[in-house]
């Protein structure tokens, strides 16, 4: 009887393939909605499906810039043994270490190199820009944690909704034409990111211990890129 009420009603081929089918999907869907964010800040659906594979790819590459030596100081106890009697004597040594700071091509260049390109073409939403991404940077930089062996870590959603809000604020102060959103939205929450999370952060780099510094991130579709593309889609 208990045999019975336990069971598989699906072959595992048919849940393999299940399997398959959702990843698809989900994945079309994702690609989906970042393509969609590209097109909303002025890119056609070719041009965005480009630069989607363009930073997928370089996403993978970092360029390093510079090597950053440190010294971080350890504090050990030696137990030293006289006459019967043992005695705690603290020692300090220094570990050295060394940090390549390299710069991610789909995590920073591509996106600022997008930024650039829609201020640019864009001439009239430079102020609401500026104001935006300035205050993406603030808050960013308040929130930045970094993390002993790892990096510099920001909440994933703090930036993008950050970059949502302050793009409509700063429209509706400087009484720019609502057709700028999108473009302020995407450009504070990529430089802003970027310029809050990493680059003022870059003198804590030598105390988190890592081998490797990105700025922009060394992962797939990392905070920066995805900060621009979310707050495109909030707003």
């Amino acid at each position: 009887m208990n045999n019975r009420m336990f069971y598989n009603p699906f072959s595992i081929i048919f849940i393999l393939i299940l399997t398959v089918l959702l990843t698809f999907i989900v994945t079309f869907l994702f690609m989906g909605l970042i393509s969609t964010a590209f097109t909303r800040i002025g890119f056609s659906w070719y041009h965005a499906l480009i630069l989607l594979l363009l930073s997928l790819i370089g996403s993978s590459i970092n360029i390093p810039v510079a090597t950053i030596k440190s010294t971080i100081p350890v504090v050990r106890d030696k137990y030293v043994r006289v006459f019967g009697i043992t005695y705690n004597v603290p020692f300090r040594w220094n570990f050295h270490s060394n940090t390549i700071l390299a710069v991610n091509v789909g995590g920073a260049v591509i996106p600022t190199i997008v930024s650039i390109y829609v201020i640019t073409t864009f001439s009239e939403s430079l102020y609401p820009c500026i104001a935006a991404t300035a205050f993406v940077a603030i808050i960013t930089k308040i929130v930045a944690r970094p993390v002993q062996g790892i990096g510099i870590v920001t909440p994933t959603l703090i930036p993008p909704i950050t970059a949502a809000l302050s793009a409509i604020m700063s429209i509706e102060m400087l009484q720019m034409s609502p057709d700028l959103l999108f473009n302020v939205a995407y450009t504070s929450g990529t430089l802003g990111t970027l310029i809050g999370a990493d680059i003022l952060n870059i003198g804590k780099i030598k105390d988190i211990g890592a081998p490797v510094a990105s700025i922009g991130g060394a992962g797939t579709f990392d905070g920066v890129f995805l900060s621009g593309v979310i707050a495109v889609l909030l707003v």
